[in-house]
């Protein structure tokens, strides 16, 4: 059975990406890239991530990033609503933790072995 081909949104530089592509292409992902820091993703994209995720807005955020800081948005983002949270992730990639990896059918943020393990099948434990 040959596995989806999934699309990664990350930042090259990133050590966590690097180390989140290598596991994937390691077990036999074809993966579709997309520097979050040359194109912001639009709104819809973020959207989606979020609704196949399941996980709240918050989750998207890359909390110890500068751009998080200089914006304070440790105060301002329980203030916001989702939408607004969702265009904020899509006005600027360097505010959405990575990596986003997608398959069109569910999303994972971050990368932690085991639950890219449990997510994205075939893996070696």
């Amino acid at each position: 059975m040959s596995k989806p081909k999934l699309t990664v949104y990350y930042y090259p530089k990133c050590g966590t990406c690097r180390k989140a592509l290598k596991w994937l292409q390691e077990n036999g992902y074809e993966l579709d890239l997309h520097d979050l820091f040359e194109q912001s993703p639009d709104k819809d994209t973020v959207a989606e991530w979020v609704s196949l995720s399941g996980l709240p807005v918050k989750k998207f955020f890359n909390t110890s990033g500068e751009v998080y800081k200089e914006l304070k948005l440790k105060d301002k983002l329980p203030t916001l609503s989702d939408e607004e949270q969702i265009e904020l992730l899509a006005s600027n990639g360097r505010l959405v933790k990575r990596p986003v990896v997608t398959d069109g059918k569910t999303a994972t943020v971050g990368f932690k072995e085991e639950e890219f393990s449990r997510v994205w099948p075939g893996a070696k434990v």
